[in-house]
């Protein structure tokens, strides 16, 4: 049996290997000087690298994680956007530029040269791709459309808490891991709320970032339309200074549903049950966790809400809310989104 190598021998095999592979280089660069006479061979070798490539059209090459530079070289070749793998290999280790390759998904523009492409794979300038959560999504909603990304690679093994990641439009390499888009996600929200809290307004009826982040979740279910989040964060800021139920419809179905569609109306008995921890109709204060992941302006606007009278608001018709400082006047508004309905339902059965 023949002697097993030891941990002193892995250095020096991974040695050898390299100085025959910088002497193979050497000789081919040699015997390439030499053919062309010295330094007119020098000339005829740059000229090749930075002479028009081969592609007739762009084309996006995918280059793996841990691609050194004999790998890259032959994939470059087989893809057709080089015709010399090894006079590739030759030129950039004569600049000393192994390392400096950076592997990711590349798009090489048309008759690119050796040169050009070498530039780039030094740049990094990797084609990217969007990931986006929408605003008001559940951390299971986002999870899915991580899950459902084809750009994205691996598992998710940390599903963060309801309402800690910030919905917003990621840009990632192909190939980048999910669970490192979620963690970017929780990051991002982590971030703003370190930049905001300092600066939100005096006596808010909340103490801490945790609270921001649920009242926030309850406006952003509450509204879609992005110049209403203000007037509706002041709503429920007010509701809280005075010791108001918050009484919002969003926040029952996600103890219904965790945060599923409902695909129906609010029945009376669930408006009326009080064994549902997140019916804001029946409990005081806030809800227990979060029943969404808010976007930044609803965080924004709950730590920073504009100083109004409103304590009610509901639904008139146009996609958008009518505020109320009183009940009576809240009744009013009541009364014309009951009138619309049944108009709609009365133009819906013709």
């Amino acid at each position: 049996m023949g002697k097993a190598p030891t941990r002193s021998d892995k250095p020096r095999s991974g040695l050898v290997a390299r100085l025959l592979l910088w002497l193979a280089a050497g000789l081919v660069a040699a015997a390439l000087i030499a053919a062309g006479a010295g330094y007119a061979g020098w000339v005829w070798l740059n000229q090749q690298f930075t002479a028009a490539g081969p592609a007739a059209e762009d084309t996006v090459v995918m280059l793996p994680r841990g691609s050194g530079l004999i790998a890259i070289a032959s994939q470059l070749e087989r893809e057709g956007v080089i015709e010399d793998a090894r006079l590739f290999r030759v030129m950039v280790q004569i600049d000393q530029g192994e390392r400096s390759l950076r592997a990711g998904e590349y798009r090489i523009p048309q008759a690119a040269s050796m040169q050009d492409i070498y530039a780039l794979l030094r740049s990094g300038r990797t084609l990217m791709h969007a990931v986006t959560a929408a605003e008001g999504l559940t951390t299971a909603m986002i999870v899915r459309v991580v899950e459902a990304s084809d750009v994205l690679t691996g598992e998710i093994t940390r599903i963060p808490a309801e309402g800690a990641l910030l919905p917003e439009t990621y840009m990632v390499d192909r190939g980048t891991p999910r669970q490192e888009v979620i963690d970017r996600m929780e990051a991002a929200q982590r971030s703003l709320l370190e930049q905001a809290w300092p600066n939100r307004a005096d006596d808010l009826p909340f103490s801490t970032p945790e609270e921001a982040i649920i009242i926030a979740s309850i406006v952003e279910k509450e509204t879609g339309v992005a110049e209403e989040r203000p007037l509706v964060a002041s709503v429920f800021v007010n509701r809280l200074r005075r010791g108001m139920r918050l009484q919002s419809d969003p926040t029952i179905i996600y103890g219904i549903t965790q945060g599923e569609p409902l695909g129906r109306g609010i029945r009376r008995s669930e408006l009326d049950n009080a064994n549902n921890p997140y019916n804001t109709y029946q409990i005081n204060g806030l809800t227990p966790t979060p029943i969404a992941n808010p976007g930044r302006a609803s965080i924004l606007a709950v730590l920073n809400p504009p100083d109004t009278n409103y304590l009610f608001f509901v639904a008139d018709g146009t996609g958008g809310h009518a505020f109320s400082a009183t009940y009576a006047e809240h009744n009013r508004h009541v009364a014309v989104w009951r009138r619309i309905e049944r108009e709609r339902a009365q133009g819906g059965r013709r």
